[in-house]
């Protein structure tokens, strides 16, 4: 689990095609040094494994699905990502639910500062399956960062981004129409589920689970 608070940026040093997948190595300072082989990673917002790790760079392989389906399609040498690693068990929580199971790819509409601010506002067209589940001052990561929704006009979403965070993640280097990975709030697609009463995927009882120790 992530808390959508970026480490670090890394940029992508190489994208080979292996078979089916793609192997993405991406240089990074920080994040390689409390690797080992196996572990997960934010990149962006998508959970990858990390392999083949250096002291300087980090590589993780792509499947065609989180390919197609996620902005690391637009990845060239040369790209800035966002990098996270997982939550400690006794860190602290700094954002909020954050899985890098990416649920859609919107689209940056633009990043502009705030008239007689050093902060910005970010724009971005939501696609319909994640509009539902935005909410004005709700959660919702973007590339893998942790915002709050300011602003919510049908499948327009506005964020206000600190100076801090546009010059420590890679939304420096967007430009309007490119993709970006969006994650919703998890809370609310588990109220979703709640909310259609759909039956139980065990026949056990409540009481039943209890006798047998559960």
């Amino acid at each position: 689990m992530f808390t959508g608070i970026v480490e670090e940026v890394g940029r992508v040093r190489r994208i080979e095609q292996r078979g089916e997948n793609r192997r993405v190595t991406i240089a990074a300072k920080n994040v390689p040094k409390d690797f080992k082989t196996g572990d997960s990673v934010a990149v962006s917002g998508v959970c990858l494994t990390a392999v083949d790790i250096k002291t300087d760079s980090f590589s993780a392989d792509l499947a065609p699905e989180t390919w197609v389906r996620t902005s690391l399609s637009r990845l060239k040498e040369g790209a800035l990502v966002n990098l996270e690693l997982p939550m400690k068990a006794d860190g602290r929580f700094g954002g909020h639910i954050v899985q890098g199971h990416v649920d859609g790819v919107g689209r940056v509409v633009a990043l502009e500062r705030i008239a007689d601010s050093e902060n910005f506002w970010l724009r971005i067209e939501l696609p319909r399956e994640i509009e539902k589940y935005t909410v004005y001052k709700g959660s919702i990561s973007i590339e893998g960062i942790s915002l709050t929704v300011a602003k919510l006009e049908g499948t327009s979403c506005t964020v206000a981004i600190i100076s801090h965070t546009v010059e420590m993640t890679n939304l420096n280097s967007l430009k309007p129409g490119d993709p970006v990975n969006l994650e919703a709030d998890l809370i609310a697609k588990y109220v979703e589920k709640m909310m259609t009463n759909a039956p139980a995927e065990s026949s056990l009882t409540v009481e039943e689970l209890v006798r047998q120790g559960f």
